[in-house]
């Protein structure tokens, strides 16, 4: 909404635009002539001259019946904070038209245009949806709609983002899990241990975590981490390290890192902590959302599906 200043600044600019070229078109018409005439106002150039002719009587009309147009999409649109006539239907009421509600009413329309589709599709089990290669074609471009700045257009993920791809999942891959994920978002937590580790002890639990996947490491260093490990890591990762899908723990045993596997990325984890947060998209779509929901989970787990 515009303060009370800025709706009578655009107020006296608009309609006093209006209002001036209506001034401007009667000003210039005084002392006319009526009629056509040879006359000339003595203006010339390159051989053509300049007849005092009075104005067209149809030019004038259009710019009289502009000035009427103008007022009268004022009256229907409104100006400012001044609602106009035009109402459109959202959420099944009629409200004063805004650019905002017309949008609104426009994607109601064409949500419930689609309604039958999604459906039909939600009607269908994932594993036999993913079959489906019309469904799968919508479920991809809700995935580029609404995934892609986090997962990548190909859904291999960048760091920090999981990748879609493989058969490696923070919370599982199976239809219900994905569908869980998407409808209600996670949020992980990896605790900073700096301050109960310290320096010499992060980099410690470094080389152990390495050691997990087979990684080049100082053996020294992942044995005296050992028992801290068990301490402090292992409710979440497990004792093998494999990790969790019910808290969302990584596995640290294979060769997929979410946030790097390097010493150096491992170190800041540790000392520092991650936090990761997965959007409830069941709350982000207001309309046909668990529809869309397992329509962009069964595109989602067909990625893995090799």
């Amino acid at each position: 909404m515009l303060s009370t200043f800025w709706q009578v600044w655009v107020a006296v600019i608009v309609i006093g635009s209006i209002i001036g070229c209506g001034v401007l078109i009667q000003y210039t018409s005084r002392g006319q002539r009526k009629e056509e005439t040879d006359q000339t106002t003595g203006h010339e150039y390159d051989g053509i001259q300049e007849l005092d002719n009075p104005l067209p009587r149809w030019w004038v009309m259009m710019f009289w019946a502009t000035i009427a147009f103008g007022f009268g999409y004022i009256g229907v649109y409104g100006l400012g904070n001044w609602n106009g006539l035009l109402t459109v239907e959202v959420d099944g009421e009629q409200v004063t038209w805004t650019s905002e509600n017309q949008w609104k009413a426009e994607v109601q329309a064409f949500e419930k245009d689609v309604a039958p589709l999604f459906n039909k599709y939600a009607a269908t089990p994932i594993p036999e949806l993913v079959k489906n290669a019309e469904a799968m074609e919508t479920g991809k471009r809700l995935f580029m709609s609404n995934c892609t700045i986090c997962h990548q257009t190909d859904a291999t993920g960048t760091k920090g983002f999981p990748n879609l791809t493989d058969n490696d999942w923070l919370y599982g891959g199976s239809p219900e899990q994905i569908v869980q994920t998407i409808t209600h978002g996670r949020q992980g937590a990896m605790p900073a241990w700096g301050p109960v580790l310290g320096e010499q002890g992060v980099a410690d639990m470094t080389a152990y975590v390495r050691s997990l996947s087979g990684l080049k490491h100082d053996e020294a260093g992942a044995e005296r981490a050992a028992p801290q490990y068990q301490q402090l890591c292992m409710a979440c990762h497990g004792a093998d390290g494999s990790g969790s899908i019910y808290v969302g723990a990584p596995n640290l045993t294979d060769d997929v890192w979410l946030y790097g596997g390097s010493s150096k990325d491992i170190a800041f984890t540790l000392k520092n902590g991650r936090n990761g947060k997965m959007p409830a998209f069941g709350e982000i779509w207001d309309t046909n959302s668990a529809q869309k929901v397992h329509v962009v989970s069964a595109y989602i787990y067909s990625l893995s599906q090799k």
